[in-house]
């Protein structure tokens, strides 16, 4: 740990020196984290300590030019490419996770669950993993062990297609409207529990809405890529995904059942619905950003 202080706090000094805005210094259970902006740009560096020694973090806007410099400074080798993947596995996390964005039909479901020491080997031991690779039959049956298993400690926000479409006309960005769905998944759940680490999935390259909130100060949200090799994620995969397998499975629309996906077939299903049904009605069964409507 001293090791870890000792890290960051010359990180610090270089990034003063070079003209950079440090936020307060902060102690968390695996790690020291600061703040650190110049004009726009906010980025946040993270020391982990542990058995595998200490590890330096930058998360930020992968495009910026703030964070490249931060790499020149902050790492002894320029050209070093962190992988997420490396990070510590906290004892206790919120994970969480997305299904349905890719739909033309359909929700967007966010799901997040609260997982410990001791669910975590139940969960491993039921078979959980990455939703992609389950059947539907698996999902269903793993999905009623996860909410058993995790004692209610989960948190699942639909977003069906009205509001959907609501929502991306507010937001106009699909990124900005998983931030804000993941958020309040999250936040439902940090309400209610308390812990100090939330892993995300990673969609993007902003942070979630809720990082910013004051009340979530002493909250590490990590965003990484293939979150689900993480089993709350995964936990949190398939909660979202057998919550959209049920809408699909209760939505016929003139008799007809809807398609997941965006495939040639489901677009031309999408073609002949929109030319049939009342906007009002599409609207509460489709995602209007999609491509597919503006070639109508």
């Amino acid at each position: 740990m001293e090791e870890a202080k000792n890290k960051i706090e010359s990180i610090i000094k270089i990034c003063a020196s070079h003209d950079f805005l440090i936020s307060p210094l902060i102690k968390k259970e695996y790690n020291f984290e600061v703040k650190v902006s110049k004009n726009s740009s906010n980025t946040k560096i993270l020391v982990y300590f542990g058995k595998k020694g200490v590890k330096t973090v930058l998360q930020g806007d992968e495009k910026s030019s703030q964070l490249n410099e931060l790499r020149s400074l902050v790492y002894d080798e320029p050209e070093l490419i962190f992988s997420n993947s490396e990070i510590i596995d906290p004892s206790q996390y919120i994970g969480s996770d997305e299904c349905g964005k890719g739909d033309i039909f359909g929700p967007l479901v966010v799901s997040a669950v609260f997982v410990n020491e001791e669910s975590k080997q139940k969960l491993k031991k039921i078979g959980v993993k990455d939703s992609k690779e389950l059947s539907e039959t698996q999902i269903t049956s793993l999905a009623n062990k996860i909410k058993k298993i995790s004692m209610n400690n989960y948190s699942i926000v639909r977003i069906n297609p009205s509001e959907y479409n609501r929502l991306y006309t507010k937001y106009s960005n699909l990124n900005k409207l998983l931030g804000y769905v993941h958020s309040k998944a999250i936040s439902d759940l940090l309400d209610n529990i308390e812990c100090n680490y939330v892993i995300t999935d990673k969609f993007s390259s902003r942070e979630l809405e809720i990082s910013s909130v004051a009340k979530y100060a002493n909250v590490n949200f990590l965003q990484i890529e293939k979150g689900e090799s993480y089993i709350g994620v995964a936990a949190a995969s398939i909660l979202a995904r057998d919550n959209i397998n049920d809408w699909f499975n209760n939505t016929v629309v003139n008799g007809i059942s809807l398609g997941k996906g965006a495939s040639i077939e489901v677009q031309r299903l999408a073609k002949m619905l929109y030319d049939k049904l009342s906007k009002e009605k599409i609207e509460s069964i489709a995602k209007l950003h999609f491509k597919t409507f503006k070639n109508f």
